[in-house]
């Protein structure tokens, strides 16, 4: 089966261990993040929102204009614009790339961040509220019709898109969420699920919960997605001292007592259920399964992709070969110094992934011909 990298589309240099060095969003880092990772075999970038950050779908689509294969990964909060505005951007977007989008929709963990923007919902109505601006998303992208809407959070009458997108019948959408609304939400409507690296126990647990809910309905699995930090280093010893060096740099950025330039982020008590969960395993340990490390998660208060992988190249690629084997095809990653950290994973970690799966797909292929 394949699987898929995905890394991050960032604005700007600024990292939990580094001070930006130019404006928010810097044009020309941008396009050198998105080539480094376009050069070094990654399949997509996620351009990501936060309240007062460059808006992501301008920088996809300059990401877009300057590489020729990489997709991209668009974030998206409901609460920002009407679904119909949302539909005609990603559409849009989607003929620029030719075909290259996939909309990550979030639902926001945060109160004090939706607030940012005048968002007042509670958490659980939000989740409902989510589910309607896919229900639209899809009826927009492939309907050829008017149609009307008439839920709880949005209302409308006889709209239909005239920029239809490449992809048909349509681009995928992209979901995460720990929590119980979270799963349901996105085992129903969902074609990606991404979840945060925990240990592949509880990774499996979620799997399983967000199969079943998917089954319940009729439909099959999403395709699921688990990020990571990971750390390198040319032997085990390495890794672990560049490792303990990362974590010294976080805890003196997040001296003020938030994660971030955007202030998102508290370091203790965080309200979304994916830090949470984060935070919980950390406590219980350092270290889990072959590579996993949670210290950079307690660092950073479980703030989204913090939990690392620590090794060697072939350590770290076989703890990813780990979560393929739970059923995850792709494998999100982003290193502290963006640049360069994306291209050693990808020249180190990418190939040895690539070739384990293709080795196994093809002795599958031997197996079931001499069956």
């Amino acid at each position: 089966m394949p699987v898929e990298f995905l890394g991050i589309g960032a604005t700007n240099n600024g990292t939990e261990t580094e001070q930006r060095t130019g404006p928010a969003f810097d044009k020309e880092f941008t396009i050198a993040l998105a080539r480094a990772h376009e050069e070094t075999g990654w399949d997509r970038v996620l351009t990501a929102y936060g309240s007062g950050s460059p808006d992501p779908a301008q920088a996809a689509a300059l990401i877009a204009l300057r590489t020729e294969r990489l997709q991209l990964l668009l974030a998206h909060r409901p609460n920002v614009s009407h679904p119909t505005f949302a539909a005609k951007t990603v559409a849009t977007l989607d003929q620029i790339s030719d075909g290259r989008l996939t909309i990550h929709v979030i639902t926001g963990g945060n109160d004090h961040e939706q607030q940012r923007e005048g968002d007042t919902l509670p958490k659980d109505r939000r989740y409902d509220r989510t589910r309607e601006a896919i229900q639209i998303f899809k009826k927009a992208w492939t309907s050829r019709e008017p149609f009307d809407f008439h839920g709880e959070h949005y209302t409308f009458t006889d709209f239909v898109l005239d920029v239809e997108p490449a992809q048909k019948p349509r681009p995928r959408i992209s979901f995460g969420g720990s929590s119980p609304a979270a799963y349901k939400v996105g085992a129903e409507e969902a074609d990606i699920y991404a979840l945060w690296g925990e240990p592949l126990a509880g990774t499996a647990e979620q799997i399983a919960t967000i199969t079943q809910l998917a089954a319940a309905v009729g439909r099959p699995a999403p395709t699921f997605q688990v990020a990571f930090r990971p750390i390198l280093g040319r032997t085990e010893e390495e890794a672990w001292e560049k490792a303990y060096a990362t974590v010294a740099r976080i805890q003196d950025r997040t001296k003020g007592g938030t994660v971030g330039l955007t202030r998102r982020h508290k370091l203790t008590d965080p309200e979304n259920a994916g830090s949470q969960r984060l935070l919980e395993v950390a406590a219980q340990g350092e270290r889990f399964d072959r590579a996993l490390w949670t210290v950079t998660a307690k660092a950073t208060g479980g703030a989204g992709n913090s939990t690392a992988l620590v090794g060697t190249p072939e350590t770290v690629a076989a703890a990813l070969m780990d979560y393929y084997d739970l059923g995850v095809r792709i494998l999100s990653a982003r290193g502290y110094d963006l640049i360069e950290d994306a291209k050693e994973f990808g020249r180190e970690v990418i190939p040895l992934v690539r070739a384990e799966v293709a080795r196994r797909d093809a002795a599958e292929v031997t197996a079931t011909a001499s069956a």
